[in-house]
């Protein structure tokens, strides 16, 4: 593989301070070598070395690509008729997953990885070139386990979230529908998936069923991450932080015991601006978070239900206007966050022996995301050293 000098950079996001100014790393007038796949080397134009091919791009800026790091895209049909109603007044459950459980059901494979491949092709184009999905919207052991398949042949980061809600087949009798996500449905999803989730919430799983449904992953060999305080107060953060799970996602209400506990542990908080878009929810509070010296990541929670937008850029743009996120802020976020939440070093980060992911902005500056809101950026999109967009 050749290796090619990208050049004329007006400013580049490396998310490395020892590289370039303020926590992002910023370098003016600069440059990136990538070779093999990686980053070779970062640093100002005037300095860079020679490389076997030259791409020149013109002054605008380049930035890691996105890492989105919650996501819920082995699916079928969609929720038209819901989110309709809920913008005329009806109030968001967790109960409308039933509705894409039944068309999930029903669906073949291959609509499956069609509708999938579709959405991660919508993603790319908008600069995500990293990005975890889970199961969930089968909920019974062939179809939570044929979604892993599915979502592994396009991700290495495949979440088991059989959890979700109990499914409509044991609406009487939820221990055992937990029996059965612990056990035999455990057992056949869990070669395919390195991560375990659960929808701890009102109307989906308590607490001590939480508890057991992530320990049980976790004696797998799953590594646990947890739906948590999206729709009212509850265990769900201080339970992720004691069993040191990789992410708390939503957070949206949150105490004052629940922001000390994210603080002091080693647990990312995901927020997921998109879901509180959707259901005219009460937003995140980041500010609170990143001030108390939580880390933060920011991902779409791409599903038909509750946040169907697979933009990134778009979730940027919320979380500086509502969430109190600066612009900085906001894409390391959806950078560097997004690869903690995923516990992974190689990806969200544009410095030397990171892989070579990366989005050229139509703009001078990474700001612009948020400054300019709904309009399409993303003009080139790299993917391990090579042009995918």
């Amino acid at each position: 593989m050749s290796s090619t000098l990208i050049t004329r950079i007006g400013t580049l996001v490396t998310n490395d301070p020892a590289l370039g100014d303020g926590p992002l790393g910023l370098i003016e007038d600069a440059a990136l070598v990538v070779d093999g796949g990686t980053v070779a080397w970062a640093g100002r134009a005037a300095d860079a070395p020679d490389a076997d091919e030259r791409h020149d791009v013109g002054g605008r800026a380049v930035i890691p690509g996105f890492v989105d790091s919650h996501s819920h895209l082995v699916f079928a049909g969609d929720r038209t008729a819901e989110f309709n109603a809920r913008m005329s007044g009806r109030a968001y459950s967790a109960g409308g997953i039933r509705t894409t459980v039944a068309a999930t059901r029903a669906a073949t494979d291959d609509e499956l990885e069609a509708n999938l491949t579709h959405y991660l092709d919508e993603a790319l184009r908008q600069g995500t070139t990293t990005f975890e999905t889970k199961s969930g919207y089968g909920l019974t052991v062939a179809d939570e386990a044929r979604a892993l398949r599915i979502a592994a042949r396009h991700t290495e980061e495949v979440t088991y979230l059989g959890a979700h809600i109990v499914s409509p087949d044991f609406a009487e009798d939820p221990a055992a529908y937990v029996a059965l996500v612990t056990g035999e449905m455990l057992d056949a999803c869990a070669p395919h998936a390195r991560w375990v989730d659960v929808f701890c919430e009102k109307g989906a799983f308590d607490g001590d069923q939480a508890r057991a449904v992530l320990t049980a992953g976790m004696a797998k060999g799953l590594v646990p991450r947890v739906h948590a305080n999206q729709l009212t107060y509850g265990p769900g953060v201080q339970l992720a932080v004691e069993l040191d799970a990789a992410s708390a996602d939503h957070c949206t209400h949150l105490t004052q015991a629940d922001v000390d506990a994210l603080a002091s542990g080693n647990t990312v908080a995901t927020l997921l601006p998109g879901a509180e878009f959707s259901t005219r929810a009460e937003w995140p509070d980041a500010r609170r978070l990143l001030d108390a010296g939580v880390t933060v990541a920011l991902s779409t929670d791409c599903n038909p239900g509750s946040s169907f937008t697979s933009s990134v850029p778009f979730c940027i743009a919320l979380a500086v206007r509502d969430m109190g996120m600066t612009p900085d802020e906001a894409v390391w976020s959806a950078t560097a966050g997004g690869a903690a939440a995923l516990r992974r070093t190689d990806i969200g980060r544009l410095a030397p022996g990171a892989r070579a992911d990366l989005a050229v902005l139509d703009a001078p500056s990474h700001v612009h995301l948020a400054y300019r809101p709904g309009v399409p950026l993303v003009r080139e999109v790299w993917r391990r050293g090579a042009r995918a967009v």
